[in-house]
């Protein structure tokens, strides 16, 4: 066999190497990248979430709170995110009230269409909800 050809075969072997090595790699690597929590309105029982890209605005029957960065989902839908939790009372709200934003963790699990999510405040669970996108909420606010 002459040199060209040996060469050939060499360089046919090693892209075959490459391609059957590295492919696999980058399909391994996009499906575990984190995919982003569909946009819009969950409602559920005493909640709406309000997804955008940057975030979610939660409104609560007595309370409000804010998730101040983008919620991507692991490989098996869950997210466990840093927010903001401000409880809030009936009755008017005075010109010189501030909000008492408290830190929270947002913990969650969705297949796309529903999700289950809890709200923690250190070690104690302030609720439980489940939600399903595009679902009108039924919030009761409070007196």
């Amino acid at each position: 066999m002459n040199r060209v050809a040996l060469f050939l075969r060499c360089m046919l072997a090693f892209i075959a190497l490459c391609h059957f090595t590295f492919l696999p790699l980058s399909r391994i690597q996009a499906a575990t990248k984190a995919r982003a929590l569909p946009k819009g309105t969950w409602g559920g029982d005493h909640i709406t979430l309000q997804v955008t890209e940057k975030g979610a605005d939660v409104e609560f029957d007595c309370a409000h709170g804010r998730i101040t960065q983008p919620i991507r989902l692991d490989h098996k839908g869950n997210f466990n995110l840093r927010g903001t939790f401000a409880p809030e009372h009936g009755g008017p709200v005075l010109r010189d009230e501030g909000s008492h934003d408290e830190p929270v963790r947002y913990v969650g699990h969705t297949d796309g269409r529903t999700m289950t999510l809890t709200v923690n405040r250190e070690k104690e669970k302030l609720g439980a909800f489940v939600l399903a996108h595009s679902r009108p909420s039924n919030l009761m606010k409070c007196r």
